[in-house]
């Protein structure tokens, strides 16, 4: 049984606005008060994609990712509903994000992504502002995520086409 293209409940996808003048640009990733009352961030980070690279796919029993694609870079990025329980289960939403598209999406537990720099010679950028701590306080707890790259399974595959 594959999966279906549709939107995916719980999965909110925002344009960001890019702000230029003659320093540069700015633009604004998230604020808490766009962000729905019980997600609050409580770390970020940085990662760099070489092109061609791809990250995950792979999803969360707890946490809530939110991501804001916004360059250098682009990618493919991969969604597909994997909750038995959810209205859309065995939806797939592929979006092109990044530089050309800049957006803040957020991806709740129990749905698969993963994303692949589609750019030809630049590295791509992305933050996440993820609602739980990376290995708990104190990096004592087991990582929160079912890693699909490692079992080449249905997502992966097609991933990686």
């Amino acid at each position: 049984m594959g999966f279906e293209d549709g939107d995916i409940d719980g999965v909110h996808i925002q344009s960001l606005i890019e702000h230029a003048d003659n320093r540069g640009i700015l633009i604004q990733t998230f604020r808490i008060d766009s962000l729905p009352e019980e997600l609050h961030p409580v770390m970020s980070y940085v990662s760099y994609t070489e092109p061609g690279v791809g990250r995950g796919p792979h999803e969360h029993r707890e946490q809530t990712d939110i991501f804001a694609f916004i360059g250098p870079g682009n990618f493919e990025l991969y969604i597909y509903d994997n909750r038995k329980e959810s209205n859309t289960y065995r939806k797939k939403k592929v979006l092109v994000v990044g530089k050309r598209n800049p957006v803040l999406v957020i991806i709740p537990p129990g749905v698969v992504h993963g994303y692949k720099n589609i750019s030809s010679n630049e590295r791509g950028m992305v933050i996440n502002y993820p609602n739980r701590l990376y290995r708990g306080w104190g990096e004592k707890d087991e990582v929160d995520e079912i890693r699909h790259e490692d079992r080449e399974d249905e997502f992966y595959k097609d991933f990686t086409r």
